[in-house]
């Protein structure tokens, strides 16, 4: 196939766009390279790979006509980040993603990053089924978002569980992510409503689900799913809990009130139902983790606790 990977130099993005190349599909990976080219420099010399530098806001017809395929996962990620930015977040997440419905022709196949965050903060545990509770502006635009994509009859949208572990464009404020790093840099976590609960799903089972769809695209056609395990809902202290496994550190309960009011539990049926299972475990990815941040200290940018 012909594919087309937007925001393919970020997180899971980059992942993504080598594992469809490894499977021999052409690709294209757009991004506008906003945190610099060194994600990319191991795929680069690929034969069936072309780069395209185009932020998202800016397509044109001729940037997506081409592809049979096209993998939407440009946009701003993450509480924090579009708490800062809620024009670019708006701009970027939900008015980009009209404009690119608007210039796919029908037969092409958009496959859509959501997620789960906009679930909510009741406490439930949500199937694809239940109405969503956004909670903050991420939240809600990726909602928007996902209502806009899911117009279209050659659509998927995958609402991801919160991503943890390592890629060659790492996110060190994921919340699994940074707890690892706070641990073993600061030796200390401040634990903000540990009791609030999320789930979770390891970034090389989250490529895997994007990749999965290319196999069962009769079945999973104009819907959306929830991709994870019920066996990765975690509370914050959970999470801190295992962590002391692998690395010693202190925790400190704080009473602060969190922007980030998450806290449900999700069921993955659906998407197990058609048979997608998650390779992965919170161990496996605190222990790779634990493997960077003993000697890669990032800069610190934001924090999601």
């Amino acid at each position: 196939m012909n594919i087309l990977v937007t925001g393919g130099a970020g997180y899971k993005g980059v992942m993504l766009v080598e594992q469809l190349l490894d499977l021999g599909h052409k690709v294209t990976l757009l991004d506008n390279f906003m945190y610099g080219y060194a994600p990319v420099l191991h795929v680069i010399h690929r034969e069936n790979l072309k780069i395209h530098q185009l932020d998202i806001r800016n397509l044109s017809q001729s940037d997506v006509s081409a592809y049979d395929v096209v993998y939407h996962l440009a946009g701003i990620s993450g509480v924090p980040a579009c708490s800062a930015n809620p024009h670019s977040a708006e701009v970027i997440n939900v008015v980009a993603t009209q404009r690119l419905v608007e210039l796919l022709g029908k037969s092409q196949l958009l496959i859509n990053a959501s997620t789960t965050s906009f679930y909510g903060a009741s406490g439930k545990a949500f199937d694809e089924t239940m109405p969503v509770e956004p909670v903050s502006i991420y939240g809600l635009t990726k909602y928007k978002a996902e209502q806009i994509v899911q117009a279209r009859v050659e659509s998927i949208s995958l609402r991801f569980a919160t991503v943890y572990g390592l890629s060659p464009k790492m996110r060190d404020d994921l919340l699994v992510n940074d707890f690892v790093h706070k641990a073993i840099t600061d030796k200390l976590i401040i634990l903000f409503s540990g009791n609030s609960k999320r789930t979770f799903v390891h970034i090389r089972d989250a490529v895997a689900a994007y990749v999965f769809c290319l196999h069962h695209i009769s079945e999973m056609r104009g819907q959306v799913y929830n991709v994870g395990s019920e066996k990765l809902n975690f509370s914050k202290r959970e999470i801190v809990n295992q962590i002391s496994q692998y690395v010693k550190f202190e925790t400190v309960d704080s009473t602060y009130t969190s922007e980030d009011k998450r806290n449900f539990e999700v069921c993955f049926t659906k998407l197990n139902s058609l048979g997608y299972t998650t390779r992965y475990t919170l161990d496996d990815g605190i222990k790779e983790l634990v493997k960077l941040y003993r000697f890669y200290t990032p800069a610190r940018v934001f924090n999601v606790i």
